[in-house]
């Protein structure tokens, strides 16, 4: 080969350089995208506790609130919070034991065509409009009975049961399979190789995909509004009565005509958006977690 010929290899390869240059515009592309996003949450947060900035004290979670009251008494969300704290609550205890149990049941014990079945009606469940599944309990639970809290847990519980199967199913897969084999080449039953090894591995991720469900279904409206918006007075505890809850009160108080109820209802937002965001910090602190010791097992 002719010195000619050996001078290609030392020529710049214009597809390599090419590559090059659209990595780098789709890497620019990617953090413009980022930095937009982060910029308008920062914008709404920062938007929303300048308006609700007069109404974010002690009062705010101490003292009762109504919409369009006149009185001198600083006005609340404490029934609001009482009731989200009840009805919520009430809903996790619901959906949570049933959807890890439908994850475990899914992902450890059951044939194939049984486990694509659930897995379509998990996914079906999991998009049906929050307005539809209150509507349903509504039909089911209230007609002829009056609203109650009990009724509005039911359909967010239904609205978080596909959320915590199909966020424990995908944890359980990442499981290795050498730790069930494991388990199972000492004799050990199945269903005690699922609870002592396998659970223990994705507790972690289990507690993501729980806390993540949680704040999905703390910021619904269409079904508190449905199913326990007749309120009355003061702070309730008892779901077998309707209860005001903080999406619901953030409705009513933007209604209103007083601007105190509306700045009550900023307030409230603000409040909720960082109920949101520490929960969902919560839940990508476990995440890493349980991604840690997912590796070191595997």
């Amino acid at each position: 080969m002719s010195a000619t010929d050996l001078s290609v290899f030392g020529r710049p390869n214009d597809r390599l350089r090419r590559r090059r240059i659209v990595n780098r515009g789709v890497e620019v592309i990617a953090w413009a995208a980022a930095a937009v996003g982060v910029a308008l949450l920062g914008i709404l947060v920062g938007y929303v506790a300048q308006n609700g900035a007069s109404k974010l004290n002690l009062s705010l979670f101490t003292n009762p609130g109504t919409p369009d009251a006149v009185t001198s008494v600083p006005q609340g969300l404490a029934n609001a919070f009482a009731g989200s704290l009840v009805i919520v609550g009430i809903a996790t205890a619901m959906a949570l034991p049933f959807g890890i149990l439908v994850a475990i049941y899914v992902s450890e014990f059951a044939p194939r065509a049984i486990k694509g079945f659930v897995n379509l009606v998990l996914d079906v469940v999991a998009g049906i409009p929050a307005i539809v599944v209150a509507i349903f309990v509504y039909g089911l639970v209230e007609v002829g009975h009056g609203q109650t809290g009990l009724a509005a847990s039911f359909a967010l519980a239904v609205i978080m049961l596909p959320f915590v199967a199909r966020s424990t199913i995908e944890i359980l897969a990442l499981v290795p399979n050498s730790l069930r084999e494991a388990g199972l080449g000492l004799g050990v039953p199945r269903w005690r190789t699922t609870v002592g090894v396998v659970l223990p591995q994705a507790i972690g991720g289990i507690l993501t995909g729980s806390v993540l469900a949680i704040a999905r279904v703390a910021g619904e409206t269409a079904p508190v509004l449905i199913l326990t918006s007749l309120v009355g007075q003061g702070i309730a505890w008892n779901p077998l009565h309707p209860l005001w809850t903080v999406p619901l009160a953030i409705y009513e108080l933007s209604e209103s005509g007083l601007p105190n109820d509306r700045a009550t209802a900023w307030a409230g937002a603000f409040v909720l958006i960082m109920f949101i965001l520490v929960v969902s910090l919560t839940a990508r602190w476990f995440a890493a977690r349980s991604r840690r010791k997912l590796g070191r097992s595997a």
